[in-house]
């Protein structure tokens, strides 16, 4: 039987992997802990090593579970920036993912921070649960007539486009790989990402990180937006430069910003640190803006995609072991 040992698993990851795993029959082994040096050993006789977007596994931690006898890094995830690729490929480990696995969650997700930072939906509900039945300060607008502009179109976008394009708005979309047909028969237009920056109302990030859309966000595009954006990120933290848009906040260029990721999420995003100091000066800052949402990646969280997660993952791995070509593999060229 094939051995399986998981890092960073919650309950909710052993709850749908082991139903999943009832028709795949591998042994798993779950640990909360994210890889270390410390604990790497516990991969010792594991074909393989399934981790999520936030456990670390640098070119030291792919070369001990090689030597452990690690033969494969399953990520439960689709973003896969946190493997050193490049170490893998050396010692001979390949790398596989989960490159879609809910489109609609994470689209349904966007909309409902969208609607929820527009019509300050939290604050609200904060306030009368301790008796404040007030509506200073809860202003919002209609989504109809504004303009959304959209960064990056593929299939989370375009759920999201086709949701949107219901509320009656101008949909612009920005992609170096645009869709024509999905923009005609969608009502959507392809612009510049200047001119995208220049008409939205609402910008929404929905690209992967790469060199080319690190900080996308940043104190040169902010000055190019309208006057109280709202900007919605539920893609990966870095195509945000958190410094600059807490400039913009500041300077209410930005009006508001809805987002489900932090560009240095790693040390706090999945675990309760209620009982301890906020000790990273740029989240806390963030956080105590009452017109910034920060929700802790969990956009895909809904039944459907965790078990799509759990069967994709575990079916990459079966391929594997029986030799399969990996349809989901990913490379240090990728």
């Amino acid at each position: 039987m094939e051995r399986i040992v998981f890092f960073g698993a919650k309950s909710y990851d052993r709850e749908s992997f082991d139903k999943v795993n009832e028709k795949f029959g591998f042994e798993l082994k779950y640990f909360k802990a994210h890889p270390t040096l410390d604990n790497v050993s516990l991969t010792q006789g594991a074909t393989a090593v399934c981790v999520f977007v936030n456990d670390p596994v640098n070119a030291d931690i792919v070369r001990a579970m090689a030597d452990h006898g690690v033969k494969l890094i399953a990520l439960r995830c689709a973003g896969y920036n946190n493997v050193d690729l490049q170490a893998a490929a050396e010692v001979g480990i390949r790398v596989v993912r989960v490159p879609a696995y809910s489109p609609h969650a994470i689209a349904e997700y966007a909309l409902a921070l969208m609607l929820a930072a527009d019509r300050h939906i939290p604050r609200a509900v904060t306030r009368t649960r301790d008796g404040n039945f007030s509506l200073q300060g809860l202003l919002g607008f209609d989504l109809y007539g504004k303009t959304l502009g959209v960064i990056g179109t593929g299939k989370i976008a375009k759920v999201l486009v086709r949701m949107l394009s219901g509320f009656g708005m101008t949909i612009l979309g920005y992609d170096p790989y645009p869709d024509e047909e999905f923009a005609l028969v969608n009502a959507m237009q392809y612009v510049s990402l200047d001119e995208l920056f220049q008409r939205s109302d609402i910008i929404t990030l929905h690209c992967p990180l790469t060199p080319e859309t690190r900080y996308v966000i940043n104190a040169e595009s902010i000055t190019k937006m309208k006057d109280g954006v709202m900007i919605v990120n539920t893609g990966r933290g870095q195509l945000i430069d958190t410094n600059a848009l807490i400039e913009g906040l500041k300077s209410r260029k930005i009006g508001s910003a809805a987002l489900d990721v932090y560009e240095e999420e790693g040390n706090y995003f999945y675990e309760d640190t209620s009982d301890a100091v906020i000790v990273d000066d740029t989240l806390a800052r963030l956080l105590s803006f009452n017109n910034v949402y920060v929700t802790s990646h969990q956009a895909f969280f809904t039944r459907e995609a965790l078990h799509n997660i759990a069967n994709t993952t575990l079916r990459n791995i079966k391929d594997f072991v029986e030799g399969k070509s990996l349809i989901n593999e990913v490379k240090a060229t990728d």
